[in-house]
């Protein structure tokens, strides 16, 4: 397999809106490498730097320095970001549309040609169980079916790299798990997913391998079940043995 994400000394630096507080690291030195096909997650505490390399990944943000570069070309280039696809933590979309609507909408900001949009479309909400629910104000969909449409928009542009962060925030079980099917599926696909989450028996579940973040540096990384045999212990065990938990006796 080759690698289709690399991270190389990544260091994100920025100034704190706290007074007297300075200069403030997000990420620190890190080194990272995600293989096509893989579903990789990428784990640690709120504040560890995930959102932050994320955003590095995606363009929003500029490297302190080190670099970062998806299938071979370096994230500040928008070339890099044309076979991505995306969803937020938090999302909002025009709940006046209509599912079918909503993703025609990001077709043709992705210049999908009109003769396509439609099989577009078709494949993407067949892919997360809304083919059901298409002509429905977005309005009036749970919390679990509009995360659903936020993975349909992620997929028009049918992408080899999907980025997911926190996919599962805030979603009853059944929720949950319809993500994870979707998350399956895509990998069967030979799409690569690579995706933060707390969930962490999702992330046992789905994941080929991950890496836990702590402070802005990378403390593990490597291959679920390796992990687990290695530590003895399921892995929201060793996550919390990582971030240096204890957990009251």
């Amino acid at each position: 397999m080759s690698a289709i994400l690399e991270i190389k000394n990544l260091r994100v630096e920025y100034r704190s809106r706290e007074a007297g507080q300075g200069i403030k690291l997000a990420v620190n030195d890190l080194n990272l490498k995600v293989q096509a096909g893989e579903v990789f997650g990428f784990l640690g505490p709120n504040g560890a730097g995930k959102t932050t390399t994320m955003n590095v990944l995606l363009g929003f943000v500029n490297p302190t320095s080190g670099s970062a570069s998806i299938f071979g070309v370096d994230v500040r280039e928008p070339i890099a970001r044309q076979r991505i696809g995306y969803l937020p933590e938090l999302t909002y979309y025009y709940k006046f549309l209509n599912t079918e609507e909503l993703l025609r909408f990001y077709a043709k900001i992705f210049r999908i040609p009109r003769a396509e949009r439609e099989s577009r479309i078709d494949a993407a909400l067949k892919l997360v169980e809304l083919e059901h629910a298409r002509k429905r104000l977005i309005r009036t969909y749970s919390k679990g079916m509009q995360q659903r449409v936020g993975l349909a928009q992620a997929l028009i542009n049918n992408p080899d790299l999907l980025i997911l962060d926190e996919p599962t925030s805030g979603l009853d079980p059944i929720g949950r798990m319809k993500v994870r099917e979707i998350i399956q599926r895509l990998k069967n696909d030979g799409k690569t997913v690579f995706f933060s989450s707390h969930e962490l028996g999702e992330v046992e579940t789905v994941c080929d391998r991950v890496a836990i973040l702590n402070q802005g540096q990378l403390k593990v990384e490597g291959r679920v079940n390796d992990l687990v045999d290695q530590y003895k212990c399921d892995l929201e065990q060793i996550f919390l043995k990582i971030i240096g938990y204890e957990v009251a006796a």
